[in-house]
């Protein structure tokens, strides 16, 4: 179950010691008994690397993005594999209004805030700690007014490489003020290993009966509709290409493909909510989570303009994204789930995306 050529050219500790905003940065790797191996960087909390088994037993790296700090902090792409917050999504105008006081965001996406503004989370380092070879601990203090969000948000996030090749991920928050908080984290996947081509032959499978439709600047109206009869129907196993250009559909022409959120039917952390598989490879990703919603992301803005691992640009459609997390816009739209955080209170959430092979 080893590939030497990919191990040797996985990234190394080497790439990403450096310092940024005076903090050191470095690259974490969690190993497993099978062989199996997560990269982490505390730049960002980002996944840098996920090597598992495909159908041959061959590792492969299903992580999409850089492989160095450099890299990253080069991007035109900010959120590759990164930690997101402190709110994860789009805020409609980057305004919302808490205990009858007016909050105002920096926008960065049109007129809108998106993943927590100029500088989110993935552009912080976090203070790493690695109680043993499985486990990596970020924490983080986003300080009263950091982006202009209110309180101190103390954020703890654990890794946890699991011997079944599962990536499971626990996030943790407090405040000393009210405020509104919803985490994710933002993996750029390609099942069939970074820089094999596009993700659209992938197979996918979302347990959600409705989603959220979006306007032009990908804002929700408010509404859930159903998606029976709509290309974004994924209760059966369905290639992701299968329908994506489907030029009659508004939705699809919004999001330049598939950049929206599925309201996940009733679950717990013990049933799978969605299932993917990687066509070439034989590598299957089950996701397992506690969170409401999971956001669909097709890549869609992927450009070409960075350079990726193994020397690989970042090419039209070559990865997905699928973050667990709450509604966009919730602050602004009281029929959705809260995502207010209030002193006293601990902001808890737990996901597993888990690995196998489908031969």
């Amino acid at each position: 179950m080893t590939d030497s050529t990919t191990a040797a050219a996985a990234p190394q500790a080497a790439a990403f010691d450096t310092t940024i905003d005076g903090k050191k940065v470095q690259l974490f790797t969690l190993k497993n008994k099978s062989g199996a191996q997560v990269g982490i960087t505390n730049y960002g909390g980002r996944l840098v690397s996920l090597q598992v088994p495909d159908k041959d037993g061959k590792l492969t790296d299903v992580i999409v993005g850089p492989g160095s700090a450099e890299g990253f902090v080069n991007s035109t792409e900010p959120y590759y594999g990164a930690l997101i917050g402190r709110y994860g999504n789009r805020i409609a105008k980057g305004k919302f209004k808490l205990e009858g006081k007016d909050y105002s965001l920096f926008t960065n996406n049109g007129p809108n805030t998106l993943h927590g503004g100029k500088k989110g989370f993935q552009y912080v380092v976090w203070d790493g700690a690695q109680p043993d070879s499985s486990t990596l601990v970020l924490t983080y203090l986003s300080k009263d007014g950091e982006e202009n969000f209110p309180g101190n948000l103390k954020v703890k996030v654990t890794y946890q490489f699991t011997d079944d090749n599962a990536l499971d991920i626990k996030y943790e928050a407090t405040t000393d003020k009210t405020t509104v908080c919803n985490l994710t984290s933002h993996g750029f996947f390609n099942l069939n290993g970074c820089g094999s081509g596009d993700i659209l032959e992938h197979v996918l499978q979302v347990d959600a009966d409705t989603y959220i439709p979006v306007d032009a600047g990908l804002i929700p109206f408010g509404r859930i509709d159903k998606v029976a009869g709509t290309p974004f129907d994924f209760t059966k196993p369905t290639e992701i290409g299968a329908r994506i250009d489907t030029n009659a559909n508004e939705q699809l022409k919004n999001g330049k493909g598939y950049d929206h959120n599925f309201v996940l039917n009733k679950h717990d952390i013990s049933k799978s909510i969605a299932s993917i598989t990687g066509d070439k490879s034989g590598i299957t990703m089950d996701i397992y989570t506690e969170e409401p919603g999971l956001q669909f992301y097709s890549g869609n803005f992927m450009q070409s303009k960075n350079e990726m691992k193994y020397g690989k640009k970042d090419d039209f459609r070559t990865s997905f994204a699928l973050e667990t997390q709450h509604y966009p816009d919730s602050p602004n739209q009281p029929s959705f789930p809260t995502t207010v955080l209030k002193p006293g209170e601990t902001y808890k959430t737990h996901t597993i995306y888990k690995f196998t092979v489908k031969k």
